[in-house]
């Protein structure tokens, strides 16, 4: 596990703080973070802010006081400073971030990883598109992020699943069948259109061309029981497999892909049903099963099985999330697309209702991408068949310029995604920045090769920075651990996006100001390979979180 900075300061913090403020520290939580201006330090804390109301002194005395002690203790390790009304400045010292550097060499592709997750079981589910048409890019957007946020959770020390919730039951799966069923038997010539809301597609005519290929006419005769259930079950594998396909050269993995029609089978409707009746939060009214989502927020009610004795969505929903608990998760993380932010109250009572603990739910929205063409967005409808899909735009910018366009802002906002923009191979197109940056490193290696440099010793050590470019991206290397952990706390992978394209800016100042490879002075080029090495190594294990390839030429 790699070290943190913070941790390194505030345990010094705590240490002098308790024995001098004791009683008034007594459970107090207080931060040590990244300054925004690095003109103020690199890391400050608001200590001072928080004891003066105890101490009743005020914040400049008490950080006056903090820092005269914590100069003995942490002279090694930054030059401590007092800023505006009380805040406690830290700026490293070369010493520390040579020390903190050396964990980069040691751990290579483990480092960022921090212990802050105790191997806690989360599952994370997401994606999850009703097995009715291809994904399109909206889909592609919480593909992104569901993936990423794994990652980073992964490499924060938590136990974390990947799951794809298939809704392979209800009246859309009928629907869905009916459409195939039609399109089939156009293609023997009937005149028939296909049923309303059906699916409109050219999809749908691939898959009974498909269907007439494997089956001819066969089907034509069957009764209307067996035909249902062969074109609904034909239609969900083709359109499954092109999703899992789409996934996959996405680089999106799934652990687990589980089946709605499972729930029904292994009767955990209605063992969820049951557990609600149990909790005595459901009522009977006008010949339905209702539960008292309202208790919580809701808006009203909501019916779990209607007068004619089938279950609703929502309670399929219900036995879903009660049969995530009794697989052992400890926290279930929800990616939604926009169009379900409504259904977040009923879900958040659902989850009371059954008596799982308050944090076992936690729900994002991912909003809608506007994919920009010349100026003009292109509109998206599965059902219509007016959208477009996630493989026209892997096809077109490719997989890296498209995870990292839906993850460089938070999902939460309404992204538009510029495709021209996008494929530009320039300084201005954000990916090409960061990816640059790892290429050049790859180039200055290569280039030492070629010099005969290779056998210089990178490992020698250099008493100090020569330049203020030198330790910016060298402070930048040894911030990646914290960057982990806050977005791994924040559930926010956009901040390793944040991350690369300041490391790679820093790396692109360093680069253009400095010569790295200098036969007259070997200790120089030795130390300044060992940033390329180091900056090189970061780059790859902060692409790695968001799933983005790390080329070695570009």
């Amino acid at each position: 596990m790699s070290r943190l900075i913070t941790d390194v300061i505030k345990e010094n913090l705590q240490k002098v703080v308790n024995e001098q403020y004791g009683n008034f520290s007594e459970g107090m939580l207080f931060t040590v973070e990244p300054t925004r201006d690095k003109a103020h330090g690199d890391f400050a804390s608001n200590i001072a802010f928080l004891l003066s109301k105890k101490a009743r002194k005020s914040p400049r005395e008490i950080a006056n006081h903090i820092v005269s002690l914590l100069n003995k203790s942490l002279n090694h390790i930054a030059t401590i400073e007092i800023a505006g009304g009380g805040f406690i400045n830290f700026f490293l010292n070369d010493q520390i971030i040579y020390s903190f550097m050396k964990d980069i060499y040691q751990e290579k592709d483990e480092y960022g990883s921090v212990q802050i997750g105790n191997n806690e079981k989360f599952q994370v589910e997401f994606v999850s598109v009703n097995p009715t048409g291809p994904l399109h890019v909206g889909h592609g957007k919480c593909a992104a992020f569901g993936d990423a946020l794994a990652r980073v959770l992964k490499k924060a020390g938590f136990s974390v699943e990947k799951e794809y919730y298939i809704n392979d039951a209800g009246k859309q799966i009928d629907l869905l069948g009916l459409t195939l069923e039609f399109r089939y038997r156009q293609l023997f010539g009937e005149k028939i259109e296909i049923p309303e809301g059906g699916y409109k597609g050219d999809y749908m005519i691939d898959i009974a061309q498909d269907l007439k290929k494997e089956k001819g006419d066969t089907l034509l005769s069957l009764s209307n029981e067996e035909k249902t259930g062969i074109f609904k079950s034909y239609a969900v594998s083709k359109i499954l497999q092109s999703i899992q396909k789409d996934l996959s050269d996405f680089q999106v993995y799934f652990d687990v892909w589980f089946s709605e029609k499972t729930l029904y089978q292994n009767h955990e409707v209605e063992k969820a049903l049951n557990q609600l009746i149990k909790q005595g939060f459901t009522y009977e009214k006008d010949g339905a099963l209702w539960l008292k989502t309202q208790q919580w927020g809701d808006d009203k009610d909501r019916v779990l099985v209607r007068e004619n004795g089938s279950p609703t969505y929502f309670a399929s929903d219900i036995a879903y999330h009660f049969n995530k608990w009794q697989r052992g998760f400890e926290r279930v993380i929800d990616i939604w697309g926009a169009d379900h932010h409504g259904y977040i109250p009923r879900m958040k009572a659902a989850v009371n209702a059954l008596g799982l603990k308050k944090d076992f739910l936690e729900i994002f929205i991912v909003q809608f991408v506007t994919l920009l063409r010349n100026g003009q967005p292109e509109r998206m409808s599965t059902r219509q068949g007016e959208f477009v899909p996630l493989r026209n735009l892997i096809d077109e910018v490719g997989v890296d310029v498209a995870r990292y366009y839906f993850l460089m802002r938070d999902p939460a906002t309404h992204l538009e995604f510029d495709i021209e923009q996008a494929k530009k191979t320039s300084m201005d197109n954000p990916v090409y920045y960061v990816q640059y940056a790892y290429a050049r490193i790859s180039s200055v290696f290569r280039e030492m090769e070629k010099k005969n440099l290779s056998n210089t010793d990178i490992d020698r050590k250099y008493e100090s920075f020569q330049n203020e470019q030198e330790k910016l991206l060298a402070k930048n290397l040894i911030y990646f651990p914290e960057v982990v952990k806050r977005s791994a706390l924040a559930r926010q992978p956009y901040m390793i996006c944040n991350y690369v394209t300041d490391l790679a800016g820093s790396f692109h100042t360093f680069y253009n100001n400095n010569r790295i490879l200098d036969e007259d002075n070997l200790e120089l080029t030795a130390f300044r390979l060992n940033l390329c090495r180091a900056t090189r190594q970061v780059l790859k294990n902060a692409l790695d979180l968001l799933g983005i390839s790390a080329p070695e030429t570009m």
